[in-house]
């Protein structure tokens, strides 16, 4: 009998169950112990982590006039293979009220891996400007995914004029990343300039009428690896208010 296995298995399905342990509910977001190790280090931001900064921005930035949409349902946005089960993720969201419209986007293509994928990016709706920009910190690479899901939702965004709006995503000039697992907190970062551009832009501070030269005043490697310990100790703050 190999006892010395059936400890190890053990001890494996404790750390997993660890690992699993649910630390934090906020809105329709969970957060689990493994999430605070992911923020600790240097790796990937995961579904999960995006989802509860996606749902806790709107506190700071409050307004009917935009919203943040979840990774997991802008991953079935993208991928959804069913109109009648599409409907129902899109029309609760009332796109077509909406002024500013986020989607994080992933390169996720496998619809039965709904937390799947290695690199984040941004497809930001402005209404007023009629345009759809796509954010890359990693040199575009996930470009056709995000004209996979403008191509899906684009048709529930209440564009009157539908030939100019199906022409393509415009791939903006955004500040690039130095390694390969800070994408995440890249669409973290630029969210959060985007919101705060939104919240004064009253104020002609950006000739373009969009949110550019607030996103290039805001988002830089250092503001970004700092974006990591934000989150964190905004978890941390969270969970000890449970």
């Amino acid at each position: 009998m190999n006892l010395g296995k059936g400890i190890h298995i053990d001890i494996y399905k404790m750390r997993k169950s660890a690992a699993d342990e649910k630390i934090l509910s906020y809105n329709d977001a969970v957060l689990r112990r493994s999430d605070l190790d992911i923020l600790s280090g240097p790796y990937f931001l995961n579904y999960r982590i995006i989802e509860f900064y996606f749902s806790y921005l709107p506190s700071c930035y409050p307004s009917e006039e935009f919203v943040l949409v979840s990774p997991s349902i802008a991953f079935w946005i993208a991928n959804c293979p069913d109109i009648e089960s599409f409907k129902d993720f899109v029309e609760p969201l009332n796109l077509s009220s909406k002024k500013l419209v986020i989607f994080p986007v992933n390169n996720n293509d496998n619809v039965t891996e709904a937390e799947g994928g290695n690199r984040w990016s941004l497809l930001v709706f402005e209404r007023n400007a009629n345009v759809s920009v796509h954010h890359d910190s990693y040199g575009g690479l996930n470009a056709g995914h995000a004209k996979q899901l403008y191509r899906a939702i684009v048709g529930y965004m209440g564009i009157s004029d539908m030939a100019s709006a199906c022409k393509y995503v415009v791939r903006s000039k955004t500040p690039q990343q130095v390694n390969g697992y800070n994408c995440g907190l890249y669409v973290t970062t630029i969210v959060k300039a985007i919101c705060s551009w939104y919240e004064s832009k009253s104020e002609p501070n950006d000739e373009d009428g969009l949110w550019l030269s607030t996103m290039n005043e805001q988002v830089n490697p250092s503001v970004v690896d700092k974006m990591r310990t934000v989150i964190l100790g905004l978890v941390k703050s969270l969970m000890s208010m449970q």
